[in-house]
């Protein structure tokens, strides 16, 4: 059990030593040696885990992809129980949403992937099935579980879970210069608010949720 725990462990090491260093000098410009070297195993232990650089930043991106996803479905989870407020939840959930958009992990792994998306067009699918697809899903349950309760208007719960994010990322993209400006948390803030604003506007039952 502890071998099978180290061997787990140093997978895990390798892989997030991979995307540091991927991340940093392209895929082009990495080499194993510097891998080894920021995950703090041999070379020869990278190359018995992952069989070759290639497969390597598969895997590199993969794991970044469902880490990331993995916060965003924590950050979705006050809306399970949003309590009275419901604007207020969601302007929290969507604060959430867009620091962990802009934090150095999400911008890193978006870099990658514009970058080496002709060389691996095969990782589109891998980031949109760990990314954006399962946090619109996920998304989507909340909301519509907010519909069937009464707080928000019965409608196609994809629908408004694919529209909460793009009025959430769309004016983030753009003020952020796609990502080469950084935007302090009270811009965060403000964007988050006009974008629950908009959503609620269209979505909000005005006895439950009044839009003023």
């Amino acid at each position: 059990m502890a071998t099978s725990r180290g061997r787990i462990d140093k997978r895990q090491a390798i892989l997030q030593g991979a995307f540091t260093v991927f991340a940093r000098q392209g895929y082009a410009q990495a080499c194993v040696q510097e891998i080894a070297d920021e995950a703090g195993v041999a070379k020869p232990t990278v190359y018995n885990h992952l069989t070759d650089k290639a497969t390597l930043f598969r895997h590199a991106v993969q794991d970044a992809a469902q880490a990331a996803l993995h916060q965003r479905l924590t950050a979705l989870e006050p809306l399970v129980e949003p309590g009275d407020d419901l604007r207020a939840t969601l302007e929290s959930v969507g604060h959430q949403l867009l620091r962990l958009h802009c934090d150095q992990h999400s911008c890193a792994l978006r870099r990658l992937l514009y970058s080496e998306i002709t060389r691996f067009p095969d990782i589109l699918d891998v980031v949109t099935e760990s990314g954006p697809h399962r946090l619109t899903q996920a998304l989507a349950d909340r909301l519509a579980r907010l519909a069937l309760s009464g707080r928000l208007r019965a409608t196609d719960p994809e629908q408004a879970a694919e529209q909460l994010l793009a009025l959430l990322v769309g004016p983030l993209e753009a003020r952020s210069l796609m990502g080469t400006r950084l935007l302090g948390d009270d811009e965060l803030g403000e964007v988050t608010r006009a974008a629950v604003d908009t959503f609620l506007q269209a979505y909000a039952i005005a006895d439950r949720q009044p839009i003023a």
